[in-house]
């Protein structure tokens, strides 16, 4: 099925749907979570959320809560030696 005869299939369909209103409206609600589903990014965050990220590991590093990679380490090598699960 071409892009074309999808569209032509969705207008055919939304133009049945258009005469009962109450159908409409649940159409409408769902095309909405699917679009929300589409762009959600859990990733994302404002402005003021990334800044409060910076500050507050400004502040750690000010309190000595960092580690470094030594030399010849991998990434991997430092983070078993912090403990984490790799």
């Amino acid at each position: 099925m071409t892009i074309t005869q999808v569209d032509a299939d969705i207008f055919r369909n939304l133009g049945i749907i258009a005469e009962d209103e109450n159908m409409l409206g649940k159409v409408a609600k769902y095309l909405r979570r699917v679009v929300k589903q589409m762009t959600y990014d859990p990733t994302c965050m404002t402005k003021e959320e990334f800044f409060a990220r910076i500050e507050k590991a400004e502040q750690q590093y000010a309190r000595g809560e960092y580690t470094t990679q030594l030399p010849g380490e991998t990434v991997e090598d430092m983070l078993k030696r912090c403990g984490y699960a790799v």
